[in-house]
């Protein structure tokens, strides 16, 4: 009875080894993949268009506001304001001039959640096709490129995702040595 417990334990053991070393795994490099696409090129110049339509026009505002109440506050006609509305513009000013200091700050985080915003479609595009070339060719895994020191070529999926998202790469990268994607 032993031997028949030793038996089983071991076709377990061997048919749980051989089904673990069927699962693939690739790797990618998504921002690379996503840099590729036509979709980025674009963005430069909805970029340049979203500082020069939303963020010039607020930093030249605030400047000329400040002109404004800082002329009120400490002008040679403040005295003609009452002293708790001066009081009231030069505490407002104080805020505005730490707005005016952090402008370069405030910009960049601006820029950077319209970049976010503006990146999320294209990445979930990418991922949609990462996901269905992995699918299409077995990969049970898929791991970032940037994280690992070693990789067989073959296991690349960089040219058949961009194959997928019709990309061509430049250099004229090669589909890799593994299977090639189905239609």
């Amino acid at each position: 009875m032993n031997k028949i417990k030793i038996v089983v334990v071991a076709f377990i053991a061997l048919f749980s080894a051989l089904g673990a070393s069927a699962q693939k795994t690739g790797y990618i490099s998504l921002d690379q993949i996503v840099g590729l696409m036509p979709e980025v090129a674009k963005l430069d110049t909805v970029m340049q268009r979203f500082q020069a339509d939303s963020l010039n026009p607020q930093y030249a505002y605030m400047i000329t506001e400040y002109q404004r109440k800082d002329s009120i506050a400490n002008g040679k006609d403040s005295l003609k304001t009452p002293s708790a509305v001066r009081a009231q513009i030069r505490q407002e000013l104080e805020g505005m001039a730490y707005q005016i200091q952090n402008w370069q700050s405030i910009a960049q985080n601006a820029m950077q959640g319209k970049q976010n915003e503006l990146l999320e479609p294209i990445y979930k595009k990418a991922m949609a096709a990462l996901n269905a070339v992995a699918k299409e060719n077995g990969y049970t895994y898929v791991l970032n490129k940037e994280s690992l020191l070693v990789a067989p070529p073959g296991d690349d999926l960089l040219p058949l995702v961009a194959k997928r998202l019709n990309i061509k790469l430049p250099g004229g990268a090669a589909t890799p040595a593994g299977p090639t994607p189905k239609k």
